[in-house]
């Protein structure tokens, strides 16, 4: 039986594998990969909003492909993902600061998507419609950008994702994303939303190539015959297979370790986790920032704004409202 310390040791290692992201290697599969478990992050994100539950779960999910593709990054920057589209929702924002500070928002109709919601089709490629994804890498100042771009077709973002890195990098990937409320007993107990991915990529044997070294995003014209000609790799296909056994319930369960995860699925094939990195939800705004942004307006657009004798301006990210006075806003060129 055990003891109070061993389940109180149990609890304090189940909330390490939260807000976390766990790099993994299958060296005879030729596979590399990460796991991403959000809790407490993804829920601090949605709980700025007031947003329907299919528009949470589509953001959670960005976050998590974000945080999953942003924290390869190898030197201070920034990795953004964007998603553009005629659907209900329009606009989707998730970024990633490194070494790991999340936010994310979106734009969308509420009465569209209450509509799809009534009618049980809200899905992600119903609520996106089409558009395009584009995920770019900011290096700081002076630095250049660089950026890829896939349309979205009525794909999820999974999708997307998948046919970026076989068009734009020609790397096999397989990524997995859930998002949903889970609810728990307890003081604390209630409806708490969580976020988890996984993520694989076969990487060829002469090297190993950045999952995010992104280009323009122009892809050969004859591309989709090469790869017609090309024949998949049997140790890539047996990945993708274990892959395909995970289920939503299993990226989302709190009481469920990363590690066990990767055990299920490739423990006969040998995998092995690297150290995990942390994920916290993070603002980059300011009101310094804001008042900065707001001197570069034109003195007539600054004046269409004030209301009441003052200057409201919120953060579409975390929803904190900055209040100016107009006298306040002095410009200095």
């Amino acid at each position: 039986m055990s003891s109070s310390y061993d389940r109180d040791r149990r609890l304090q290692l189940l909330g390490m594998a939260d807000d976390a992201v766990l790099p993994f290697e299958v060296k005879s599969l030729g596979v590399r990969g990460r796991v991403v478990r959000l809790g407490d992050t993804v829920a601090d994100i949605l709980a700025r909003h007031n947003y329907p539950p299919s528009v949470s779960a589509l953001l959670a999910e960005a976050v998590t492909l974000t945080a999953m593709l942003g924290s390869t990054l190898k030197f201070e920057g920034k990795f953004i993902l964007q998603a553009n589209s005629d659907g209900p929702v329009d606009m989707l924002v998730a970024d990633f600061t490194t070494p790991g500070q999340m936010r994310g928002y979106a734009h969308f109709d509420l009465d569209a998507v209450e509509a799809l919601e009534d009618s049980g089709e809200a899905d992600a490629s119903a609520l996106l419609g089409e558009g395009y994804l584009a995920m770019t890498v900011d290096q700081g100042d002076h630095m250049e950008r660089y950026q890829g771009v896939v349309p979205l077709d009525g794909a999820s973002l999974s999708e997307a994702a998948n046919l970026y890195f076989q068009q734009s990098e020609q790397l096999p990937t397989d990524v997995r994303l859930a998002a949903g409320p889970i609810v728990t007993s307890g003081e604390a107990g209630g409806e708490n939303w969580r976020a988890g991915g996984i993520m694989i990529q076969h990487l060829p044997d002469d090297g190993e190539p950045s999952p995010i070294a992104l280009s323009s995003g122009d892809v050969p014209e004859d591309y989709e015959d090469l790869m017609d000609e090309q024949e998949e790799d049997d140790r890539w296909v047996r990945g993708r297979l274990l892959l395909a056994t995970v289920e939503d319930h299993e990226l989302l369960d709190p009481t469920l370790e990363p590690e066990r995860l990767l055990y299920r699925l490739f423990h006969e094939d040998g995998v092995v986790a690297y150290p995990s990195s942390a994920i916290t939800r993070h603002c980059l705004c300011s009101r310094s920032r804001v008042a900065d942004l707001l001197r570069s307006f034109p003195q007539e657009d600054l004046a269409d704004m004030i209301e009441d004798g003052r200057i409201t301006v919120t953060c579409e990210f975390c929803s904190t409202d900055y209040v100016f006075d107009p006298g306040e806003i002095v410009r200095t060129h």
